[in-house]
């Protein structure tokens, strides 16, 4: 599904050189390679704030403490991201509440929402799925007049554009991941959120580090030990500059494998700047059959996400009677092909020409 050496094989030597700065500089946690990575992040998605945290689990749930309304508790998000953002609100201590999806794009559908949103809802999450902006101008059409702020979970969108602006930028707040496989990936763990809100980032540089509002003195409740330290700060700077050229060829890559599917297989379509080609997903009716012909092709699947959240065993008995439709039947029949940067033409060649045969 990814082969993470060979992207490290080509950048080397350009890895080895900004490893030789955090050495040099003598800073390994919140140095000069932090604060330029922020400014970068900051820039790249036309927010005027990034705060690095010490992964995306933990911008998630930072973000909803620094973005909750006083007197609220209550966060909704769509069920079929894979419990990131559950995680994420429980450790908080809030309530999740799901809302359906929509069948064509897989992000949260705004006409759902009125069905779920009430005056103990505070936060709506967006999730950029699978690498496609979703319609956050719409969501926020629906949740504002009612004081519900709305955010972004960007964690697999990072690079994708829409009209309102690049994703990042099109809420109260957004949260991003750099684990290894995203498409701007550190070589570990680590997080970011971008506002333009001076208030808010005030509340995650604070939260991030203990709640200090100066050094041991704490001032707000729910703080964490949450910081993104110099090396992996070095490392996505050597890799933010290649982010917009490896979109583009996820693009591609999706788009090869649309051409190439036979009508049993929807690919889900990566036709412009609003996705980034996270995730290569394709929809089928009979998912076990349609992997077993891929592995008779020597190709790699996976699902993501096979258990829609409100359906975890962790929660068992917590949702009886939540129905999402369009979430449960997309869990039933979605398939993650291969897409990777590096992936090589053969190696394309081959996936498409499982599609081809199916």
């Amino acid at each position: 599904m990814n082969d993470l050496s060979r992207a490290i094989r080509d950048q080397r030597a350009d890895l080895d050189r900004a490893w030789a700065r955090v050495l040099d500089s003598s800073y390994v946690v919140m140095g000069p390679e932090h604060a330029a990575f922020e400014a970068e992040l900051a820039a790249l998605v036309g927010a005027t704030h990034a705060v690095g945290v010490g992964s995306g689990t933990d911008a998630l749930e930072l973000m909803l403490r620094a973005t909750m309304p006083l007197g609220r508790e209550i966060v909704v998000t769509a069920a079929n991201c894979g419990g990131y953002t559950t995680t994420a609100a429980r450790r908080a201590g809030f309530t999740v509440r799901y809302v359906d999806i929509d069948a064509e794009t897989h992000c949260v559908d705004p006409k759902a929402l009125v069905d779920v949103l009430d005056d103990s809802v505070g936060v709506v999450v967006v999730t950029h799925l699978y690498g496609r902006a979703a319609d956050v101008a719409a969501v926020r059409s629906v949740c504002e007049p009612l004081g519900i702020r709305v955010v972004e979970d960007c964690a697999q969108a990072i690079g994708a554009r829409t009209p309102e602006g690049p994703v990042g930028s099109q809420a109260a707040a957004a949260a991003f991941s750099f684990y290894p496989t995203k498409n701007l990936g550190a070589l570990g763990d680590g997080g970011a959120v971008t506002t333009s809100s001076d208030d808010i980032a005030d509340k995650l540089r604070s939260l991030r580090q203990y709640g200090w509002s100066d050094k041991y003195r704490i001032g707000s409740d729910g703080g964490r030990n949450s910081r993104l330290d110099e090396v992996q700060a070095s490392v996505l700077r050597v890799r933010m500059p290649l982010l917009a050229a490896q979109n583009e060829t996820r693009r591609r890559i999706i788009q090869r494998y649309a051409e190439a599917a036979t009508a049993p297989v929807r690919v889900l379509p990566a036709t412009d700047a609003g996705h980034v080609g996270h995730l290569a997903v394709v929809v089928v009716d009979d998912r076990d059959r349609f992997r077993r012909h891929l592995d008779s092709h020597f190709v790699r699947s996976d699902v993501h996400y096979p258990v829609p959240d409100h359906a975890q065993t962790a929660f068992e008995g917590e949702y009886t009677g939540v129905s999402l439709p369009v979430t449960e039947a997309m869990a039933e029949r979605i398939v993650s092909l291969p897409c990777f940067a590096e992936m090589t033409p053969d190696e394309v060649d081959r996936v498409c020409d499982a599609l081809a045969s199916y």
